[in-house]
């Protein structure tokens, strides 16, 4: 078995969709980034990498590399779970959380859960998404941008 850890935060940006576990979500704003800024899949892909000795996503997708400007972050999750399966191993759980104070994300959790369930070839009993606030305190309080952190089980593929 291997143990993973992940965390990503970006702020928030004008002009941008906000797109959270694969989710489009309607807000005022979105995420700053690179990439689409899907702060919880950049998240449970560090989780992926970390559990397999394969660096994080700035090794994998930097974002001095144009071919990664705007890309799709379910692609790039899709990416390192082949990583994780090429070293033999497949998602045991995942545990992850969204840290932000707006918008709510309760209404998208369970297509969170299904949508990432999909791109990692698991149950969706295996994904857990949750989120929580800072209580107004911070630059996620301030309402300038989203945080996720993630830990993820690998278990050794039996086949």
């Amino acid at each position: 078995m291997r143990i993973g850890q992940g965390f990503d935060v970006h702020q928030f940006e004008q002009g941008r969709p906000l797109i959270i576990g694969g989710v489009d979500i309607p807000h005022s704003m979105g995420l700053a980034g690179h990439s689409d800024a899907d702060v919880l899949l950049h998240a449970i892909s560090d989780a992926l990498l970390g559990a397999v000795g394969e660096g994080d996503i700035g090794k994998h997708f930097p974002d001095t590399d144009p071919k990664y400007k705007d890309a799709d972050s379910k692609k790039l999750l899709q990416h390192c779970y082949g990583l994780v399966k090429a070293k033999g191993f497949t998602l045991g759980n995942l545990d992850a959380t969204i840290i932000c104070q707006k918008p709510k994300m309760a209404p998208y959790i369970s297509t969170m859960n299904a949508t990432i369930a999909c791109l990692l070839e698991s149950e969706v009993v295996n994904i857990n998404i949750k989120a929580t606030t800072t209580e107004a305190l911070g630059f996620v309080g301030r309402e300038e941008g989203i945080a996720a952190q993630a830990v993820v089980l690998l278990k050794k593929d039996d086949n």
